[in-house]
């Protein structure tokens, strides 16, 4: 059986030598990235606290590598003691651990003002105090060897899903502040979301979720499929992000960004999802010919890029602090470091310079995540420029800014909708 993981531009020696922690990888998404993990050359721990399940999947795993590179540890993620035990048996078994995948999970369900404070602290417990206490056991030791890639996992918030998302996005928060703490060395932290993936936790809790909300159990299982990743999918992308954690340092990106980033073909239902815009209407400009639609693109990337090469000069000349939060807040706007964003919008100029449409719609350009990062800038400018002459002036640029790159967006997703054709 082919891997998913195996269907890109990663190879098996990616990650050869490298040791991984995959929390609650005895099933569902932890399992397929430790799966992949494995593929990409890592040795994994998996730190699992159902005995059972731990047990199975190291036994399914080596059986289908035919390796001895992999191991479970009995792991309560929330208690000090079991997370240090964990540590200390996997440098053990394996060497220093460098990647730490924080996937264990539970997900109460019912209304913020409800549920009883004990479900919150037990969701606080695995949801939060469980990655800090891993960051803890194992940055140091990731800064001591110089390499290392801490990835926290995210969701998008529901209605009575409450003591489950806001300790997720608690998690967000905690990696893009350790990243930043982490700047100027090797160890990247960053957070992904797998979208929903249909695992038997996941599949289980939506009758409830149908009665809270009030809708059919068959409707909300409609909308759900509309944004389902398979859990293969899912897992492969954690361990593609890990092979491409420089570049996503301090961000939260999705397992269908880093399967693309990656060049693995999603699965269909995944790729017609990611590939419709949910603010561009297909019919909404009508497609120029196809040469002087690359020659436009072209124009249009070299402008943008000119400008953000730059603001980035520009941010170099300020202080420190200043300099640090404009890095982290485009990095987060934008979804991509700014020397990413000028290495991908040249690549996008060249190949629409040269009139090679399959290259241009091959590339992974979010240019809708660069508008945000200009809109907020924008926004910004109206209540941080207390002068009204210097404020208008700035708003009227800054506008300028955000116009060229949404044209960018436009004149790409045209040539996208061409192809479909």
């Amino acid at each position: 059986m082919t891997l998913l993981i195996a269907g890109g531009r990663l190879t098996q020696d990616d990650l050869g030598g490298r040791v991984a922690v995959v929390t609650g990888a005895g099933g569902g998404i932890g399992y397929e990235a430790a799966r992949a993990l494995l593929w990409l050359g890592a040795r994994v721990v998996i730190a699992e606290i159902n005995r059972e399940t731990g047990r199975d999947a190291v036994r399914r795993l080596n059986a289908e590598f035919g390796t001895d590179r992999v191991r479970f540890v009995q792991t309560d993620v929330g208690d000090e003691g079991s997370v240090r035990r964990m540590a200390r048996k996997a440098l053990r078994a394996y060497g220093p651990v460098g990647i730490v995948i924080n996937n264990a999970t539970i997900a109460p369900l019912g209304a913020v003002d409800e549920l009883p404070i004990e479900v919150w602290d037990a969701s606080y417990r695995v949801n939060l105090r469980g990655p800090v206490l891993l960051a803890r056991a194992f940055v140091p030791g990731m800064l001591e060897a110089g390499w290392g890639v801490f990835a926290c996992v995210s969701s998008v918030g529901q209605a009575y899903m409450g003591a489950y998302e806001s300790l997720k996005a608690a998690q967000v928060h905690m990696a893009a502040t350790l990243d930043a703490e982490l700047e100027g060395t090797s160890v990247a932290a960053f957070t992904i979301g797998p979208g929903f993936v249909p695992t038997a936790t996941a599949m289980d809790s939506i009758p409830r979720l149908a009665t809270l909300m009030g809708q059919p159990v068959d409707e909300l299982r409609r909308i759900l499929v509309a944004h389902t990743l398979p859990v293969e999918a899912a897992g492969a992308g954690f361990a593609a992000a890990v092979v491409l954690a420089e570049r996503y340092r301090g961000q939260e990106i999705s397992s269908v960004q880093a399967l693309l980033d990656a060049g693995i073909p999603l699965p269909e239902a995944a790729a017609d999802e990611s590939s419709a815009s949910p603010t561009v209407g297909r019919s909404a400009t009508s497609p120029l010919p196809p040469n002087e639609l690359l020659e436009a693109l072209a124009e249009l990337a070299h402008s943008v890029r000119t400008t953000l090469a730059e603001q980035a000069e520009g941010w170099q000349e300020r202080n420190l602090f200043e300099r640090q939060w404009m890095i982290r807040t485009f990095r987060s706007d934008a979804k991509m470091s700014v020397e990413a964003w000028l290495t991908t919008l040249g690549e996008l100029e060249r190949a629409a310079a040269a009139g090679d449409g399959d290259a241009v719609r091959a590339l992974v350009a979010p240019i809708d995540a660069l508008v945000y990062f200009f809109r907020h800038q924008y926004d910004l400018a109206k209540g941080y420029v207390k002068n009204p002459a210097e404020r208008e002036k700035t708003l009227e640029i800054v506008q300028g800014w955000s116009d060229e790159a949404w044209r960018l967006h436009i004149l790409l997703e045209q040539v996208r909708a061409i192809a479909q054709r």
